[in-house]
């Protein structure tokens, strides 16, 4: 059971939705607009959002960004196209996961399933802190720094960071890497990884053009280092 508030300004969809994700066991909360949604968290503790990328007034890609700037809330997106303009987009700006409509509410609620299970476990916390040039890492309490200044990740970046830089060198297949973070690579593709491998080198690299921490090794997929 999670508590989710569902943000949709399409009623029949949005009352759809709800009635099924209530019959799994859901509290939900719903909103039509963007504006409303933000509102309604205040009074709502929230454990995941649904959100409609589609929005009057304020769009789904602002609201995500609000919640992103404010917070580490889960949240899945609603989007109408599956191509790389609205889903990429949506994941840049801070999106852990995303449902093409017309949704089909055991996506939807897999997926939830999904990110609350990696948040509610969190990423592994194996003693000791590393150096890695002028990056530092503690996993014991997910702190890290970058010459010095803290590097603020979200929870899915932290665990694509920690997951690469357990075996520096080795290279990750993006399917591996969906399992390894998201935990679920039948539902997920390559757009969940490049998008938060891109949002991860805005953070930690000198220069994201020119990674040195999360390099690309084409054809196969990621690595750390070495530095």
């Amino acid at each position: 059971m999670a508590r989710v508030l569902l943000i949709d300004d399409h009623r029949p969809a949005r009352d759809g939705l709800r009635a099924a994700l209530t019959r799994h066991g859901h509290i939900v909360e719903t909103a039509d607009s963007g504006e409303q949604g933000l509102a309604r968290l205040r009074g709502f503790a929230a454990e995941v959002v649904v959100l409609d990328l589609a929005l009057p007034g304020m769009d789904g890609f602002d609201v995500c960004r609000r919640l992103r700037a404010e917070g580490d809330l889960p949240i899945i997106v609603l989007t109408a196209r599956d191509d790389d303009i609205d889903v990429v987009a949506a994941l840049e700006a801070g999106a852990d996961d995303y449902v093409v409509q017309p949704v089909h509410a055991r996506i939807v609620e897999a997926r939830i399933r999904a990110v609350l299970r990696r948040a509610r476990r969190g990423p592994a916390r194996p003693a000791g802190s590393e150096q890695h040039g002028a990056l530092s890492i503690d996993r014991a309490s997910l702190c890290v720094g970058k010459a010095g200044l803290r590097a603020r990740l979200a929870p899915t970046e932290m665990r694509l960071l920690l997951t690469l830089s357990a075996e520096p060198g080795r290279v990750h297949s993006r399917r591996q890497l969906l399992e390894a973070v998201w935990q679920h690579d039948f539902l997920g593709d390559s757009r969940l990884v490049d998008a938060c491998v891109q949002r991860l080198r805005a953070k930690i690299e000198d220069s994201p053009a020119s990674p040195v921490f999360v390099q690309t090794v084409r054809g196969f997929g990621y690595r750390f280092g070495p530095v």
